[in-house]
């Protein structure tokens, strides 16, 4: 069977080209112009996101850690990480200071280059999620409009804006890389919350507090805990049953010659 190739709707923006045919007399593929990229068209695949997620028992989804340096993202993020891998979940965590050590080593802290490091994680993270993987993402992203970008590249119900509303006074005291004292003294410019903004999320889907009802500081598992349980309670993560049911039915209809049919799983 040839592969099949086309224009993904809402995938890309510019022009596009179509030929009837070509010397051979057959259909050409639809091509497009995106950004400075020219002549390209969308790759469909014969394994669906569907397909996978009915392979995992979950679905995948974009979960955006954001807040300020100190409050927590990454010790909740690997703690959930850990809490989903106990229990069979495929997960992948994309940490702000890892990327940086890679992908995104040619960035610095300038305004623009905030934006591109939000943008190149946030296609990443997109990438990953259409695998069926709980995708986990832990950046500072202090401006509400880079993380609404990624949002947007989102389908509805993909993308969860995780807020850890830790006040700047505790984030300061905790300093676990002494950032906050350089930055205090001068020694670092552009940082978030001392000459830079944070811009707190006006509707994220959690709120992670820093104190329980009681007044007590809640600790990193009962935080991972919270966003677990809304995972289970919003059926991101499927009763681990169903994968083997749905498999089960195609076998069924298995086709003559081998292959399964997914269509109506």
């Amino acid at each position: 069977m040839a592969p099949v190739a086309a224009l993904r709707s809402g995938s890309a923006s510019g022009s596009g080209t179509a030929v009837a045919n070509n010397s051979d007399g057959k259909a050409l593929l639809q091509t497009v112009t995106v950004g400075n990229s020219t002549n390209i068209c969308w790759q469909e695949t014969m394994v669906s996101r569907g397909d996978k997620e009915v392979l995992l028992g979950q679905r995948g989804c974009v979960l955006w850690f954001t807040g300020l340096s100190g409050s927590g993202k990454s010790t909740v993020a690997c703690t959930l990480e850990h809490l989903l891998h106990e229990r069979g979940h495929l997960t992948s965590l994309l940490d702000g200071d890892n990327i940086r050590h890679g992908l995104n080593k040619d960035l610095g802290f300038s305004a623009a280059d905030r934006t591109e490091n939000i943008r190149r994680i946030g296609e990443v993270a997109i990438l990953f999620k259409d695998t069926g993987a709980v995708t986990m993402t832990s950046f500072i992203s202090p401006y509400r409009a880079d993380r609404e970008m990624v949002r947007q590249r989102c389908q509805p119900g993909e993308f969860l804006e995780v807020f850890m509303n830790i006040p700047l006074e505790v984030c300061e005291a905790r300093d676990p890389k002494g950032l906050y004292k350089k930055a205090r003294a001068g020694l670092i410019k552009n940082f978030t919350g001392i000459d830079d903004p944070y811009e707190a999320p006006l509707a994220p889907e959690l709120v992670i507090d820093c104190y329980d009802d009681e007044g007590q500081p809640r600790s990193p598992l009962a935080m991972a805990q919270q966003i677990l349980h809304t995972l289970e309670d919003q059926g991101y993560l499927r009763d681990p049953t169903i994968p083997t049911l749905a498999a089960a039915k195609a076998l069924q209809r298995k086709h003559s010659d081998g292959v399964l049919d997914f269509a109506e799983l």
